[in-house]
C-alpha cells in the first residue's frame, strides 16, 4: 500500500469518527489539547499531511477512541 493510500484512509477515519460524534472540524480542534487548527484537521482529513504519531494521538484522545481506531488502515476494506 502506497504512503499517499494510507494518509487517505487515516483521513477519512478521522472524519468518519468526527462526523458520527456530530462534530465540526472546529469542534474537534477546541477539544484537542494541542497547537492543530483547522487548516491542519482539514489537511489530515484530506490526507494530505502526513500527521505525526504525537498528533494523531491527541486527536484520538479528543474523539475519545482508541489511536488504533484512526490508524486502522483495513477498516474500509471490512465494510
Amino acid at each position: 500500500m502506497k504512503k499517499s493510500e494510507v494518509l487517505k484512509i487515516v483521513g477519512q477515519n478521522i472524519k468518519r469518527i468526527r462526523l458520527e460524534k456530530g462534530l465540526t472540524q472546529v469542534d474537534l480542534v477546541g477539544k484537542i489539547e494541542a497547537r492543530i487548527d483547522t487548516t491542519n484537521i482539514s489537511r489530515i482529513e484530506q490526507g494530505r499531511t502526513n500527521a505525526t504519531i504525537h498528533t494523531l494521538f491527541k486527536i484520538s484522545q479528543a474523539l475519545e477512541v482508541p489511536l488504533s481506531e484512526i490508524c486502522d488502515v483495513y477498516f474500509s476494506e471490512r465494510i
